[in-house]
């Protein structure tokens, strides 16, 4: 019920801010009602409602909630910047969108991909050694090679492995490949 109740109040103008976040397990798309004349607040993530809050007679704020299955923390600033105009500020895990995903894009590598068809993203945390696709943690079994290591798991009937060799560059020490079915699959930006 409140799923039409989402959609007609986003098209009713009140939706003000949207934003995309890459996390391990899925990209998720928090959106923003902000009411300035009823005082209404409503996050919608993937097009759920997850906060909503009327008659809320103070316009500023902050609105906190979670994000994906490991319940990662997110908070939305309201703040007046002149009169009636409003400036939304998208938090992740205590840091700005954009310092989230700079720390993300250090600490992970994502491949994306299709595999027998289907749209694949396949996601190292480079920290923990974690790997999802597309949304679910993999089994994986991990060993030391000569070069390296090799972490292995299977998406459907098909073999991964994810290689972690040394680049022989001071900067970049460690490069990680997705090897599906021995193929090297190139690395997205995301």
């Amino acid at each position: 019920m409140s799923g039409s109740c989402g959609v007609s109040e986003m098209l009713s103008g009140d939706l003000v801010a949207a934003w995309e976040v890459a996390l391990s397990d899925g990209v998720y798309r928090i959106e923003f009602a902000h009411g300035t004349t009823t005082g209404k607040r409503i996050v919608y993530v993937n097009g759920q409602e997850v906060v909503r809050k009327d008659w809320l007679f103070k316009l500023v704020g902050k609105e906190t909630f979670t994000v994906g299955t490991a319940n990662t923390k997110a908070i939305i600033s309201i703040e007046a910047i002149t009169g009636f105009a409003y400036e939304y500020t998208l938090e992740i895990n205590g840091k700005s969108l954009q310092k989230f995903i700079d720390n993300r894009a250090k600490s992970t590598k994502t491949w994306l991909l299709k595999v027998d068809g289907e749209d694949c993203r396949v996601v190292l945390e480079k920290d923990t050694m974690d790997i999802w696709c597309n949304g679910q943690k993999m089994d994986t079994m991990g060993e030391f090679v000569d070069d390296g290591t090799e972490t292995h798991f299977m998406v459907g009937e098909h073999e991964c492995c994810i290689k972690a060799t040394n680049s022989g560059k001071k900067k970049s020490s460690i490069v990680h490949y997705l090897l599906l079915d021995g193929e090297n699959i190139p690395a997205s930006t995301q």
